[in-house]
């Protein structure tokens, strides 16, 4: 508890299962002194092997138990009042309740939501940040809740995928508990700073420093970063004062750290030096593209470039498209700009940007959003017409760049990625070489959802079926290279997926090749595996794509 006097325990009870993580095992939430005596049994929760599927359904037994962090000890939690199913038709989908130490009475309503629970960000008496929404709706809304009055005005209610419309997160302190609390400043206390890391906007992300009156529902921007560098506030030094430390970088220069006032307006003060960890990455160049699909929607990508590349002198070049599909309710939403191209390029173990310095023009973070076409229908509904416009539209764009060569292309990515890669490689012929890392590849195998489809198998079997590239092994004749870490720790994505995927191709006559990752999870971290992963993918890439007859 904020004030160091009691423990909230959680003790996982048996019988343990194979089917769910350790956190839905059956468990016992209580309260105990900090000698470990128990004060208060709060909850006996059953295994999460019964609860409902759907994204916004969640079994009917209390959750989410924590410390109000503004006070000495009082806990809070939520229950579902429509028995945890989002069919039930009701006025307020979940209450929160909160009991205060000594713990001997019974607990107190403190406020409903019309939608799913979420999290307080708690402030003082007089303020704290209600967050509910609905994952399959992605609606977002976030209240006004007063501590002192139970009173709950709304603030803000948003799309989840309108990036644009993000105001970010409010800036903390730590109190007194050593707990962090909404920053409150002015001479009346009234005033939040919001931080946003991101700020997505028509031109790009530019993050910013907005500040928001609880009085007046007012808003300022304090401060935004200027276009041609990507600088974000990592921490605010003096809220009254505006005394910020900023992370400020370009695509040139690398992240260093610097002390910004912006009261004073006195020179910023550059506190790192830190330089470039790539020099091999020099000259490679870096572009934030943008392009339209046949149906109208606004796409993006980061296109890299060799060092000393020239599309007029050097011609077209062997293409890499690396992506990650995005679900969206909203086509504007989905053609909504996201990213920098003034971010320096940080480099991790898989990135398909290392090819660039091989001769390759990388489209890296490719948009390859599915979008509900109407409001009758769901995303996935036309998941794989979409998929293939999204894919024919880069290399479209590349070709009329005169940097890409539209007869050797090759796709990749990595979990659902990879379910992406393999889906191109069954239903087009636009590739001439597929990466597969980590994927799943058979719906079947996910039969309670998978990623933001919340239909069961049983609710939409031909979708989960024609979504499969499983049952669809015997078109995919594009070599395809599938790469599974041994140990994936990933419920939707066991190594089962690529093993049986390897099979079903090998057995139609189709190129494929198969590697293990011994003791990997689902993101690969062993020096060994890391560079045996990026000499796989060189050597598949050189001779399917680059090399293509």
């Amino acid at each position: 508890s904020p004030d160091k006097q009691y423990m909230l325990i959680e003790k996982i009870q048996k019988p343990y299962s194979y089917l769910v993580p350790a956190n839905g095992f059956p468990s016992v939430v209580s309260i105990t002194d900090m000698n470990g005596k128990q004060i208060k049994e709060l909850a006996k929760l059953p295994s999460s092997e019964t609860a409902p599927s759907g994204n916004d359904n969640v079994q009917n037994v209390p959750r989410r138990f924590e410390w109000r962090d503004d006070v000495p000890a009082t806990i809070v939690w939520a229950q579902p009042l429509d028995e945890g199913l989002l069919k039930n038709k009701v006025d307020f989908r979940d209450v929160v309740y909160a009991l205060a130490s000594p713990f001997a009475g019974e607990p107190k309503e403190i406020f409903k939501t019309a939608m799913r629970y979420f999290g307080v960000s708690w402030g003082n008496n007089n303020a704290a940040l209600v967050s509910e929404g609905l994952r399959s709706k992605q609606q977002q809304q976030v209240s006004l809740y007063n501590p002192t009055t139970d009173a709950m005005e709304v603030l803000l209610t948003r799309n989840t995928t309108d990036a644009y419309s993000n105001p970010g997160f409010p800036v903390t302190i730590t109190n007194s508990y050593g707990k962090s609390v909404i920053q409150f400043t002015g001479a009346d206390k009234q005033t939040m700073l919001y931080n946003n890391t991101s700020g997505s906007s028509p031109r790009g992300d530019l993050p910013y420093l907005m500040s928001y009156n609880l009085s007046t529902k007012k808003s300022d921007t304090l401060w935004r970063s200027s276009p041609g560098s990507f600088e974000t506030v990592v921490k605010v030094l003096d809220a009254d004062k505006l005394s910020l430390v900023t992370r400020r970088e370009s695509k040139s220069i690398v992240p260093n750290y610097w002390l910004k006032d912006l009261k004073l307006r006195i020179a910023d003060r550059q506190l790192t030096r830190f330089t470039n960890p790539y020099p091999q990455m020099d000259g490679v160049s870096k572009q934030k593209v943008r392009y339209k699909r046949a149906d109208g929607v606004d796409l993006t990508g980061d296109l890299f470039l060799p060092a000393g590349y020239d599309a007029k002198k050097d011609g077209p070049l062997p293409v890499i498209i690396w992506a990650y599909p995005a679900e969206y309710n909203s086509a504007a939403d989905a053609g909504q700009i996201r990213g920098s191209e003034d971010k320096f390029t940080y480099l991790n173990g898989g990135s398909p940007v290392f090819y660039a310095t091989q001769g390759y023009a990388v489209l890296n973070a490719a948009e390859m959003p599915i979008v509900a076409t109407n409001a009758d229908k769901k995303p996935n509904d036309d998941f794989i017409a979409q998929l293939s416009m999204n894919a024919e539209a880069a290399i479209n764009y590349l070709a009329e760049l005169g940097v890409g060569d539209r007869n050797r292309v090759g796709v990749g990515g990595h979990s659902y990625g990879a379910f992406m890669t393999a889906n191109l490689l069954a239903h087009t012929n636009l590739f001439k070489a597929g990466i597969a890392r980590s994927g799943a590849y058979n719906r079947s195998l996910t039969p309670f959802g998978f990623q933001n489809e919340d239909r069961t198998y049983w609710q939409a079997t031909s979708l989960y079926n024609e979504m499969s590239p499983f049952n669809y092994a015997d078109k995919i004749k594009t070599p395809i290279l599938l790469i599974h870490g041994e140990m994936d720790n990933n419920t939707g994505t066991y190594p089962i997926q690529s093993e049986r995927l390897f099979n079903a191709i090998k057995g139609h006559g189709g190129t494929v090749r198969f590697v293990s990752l011994p003791y990997e999870a689902h993101g690969y971290a062993g020096r060994e595996n890391v560079l045996h992963v990026l000499a796989e993918q060189l050597e598949w890439l050189d001779k399917y794509v680059k090399n293509a007859k």
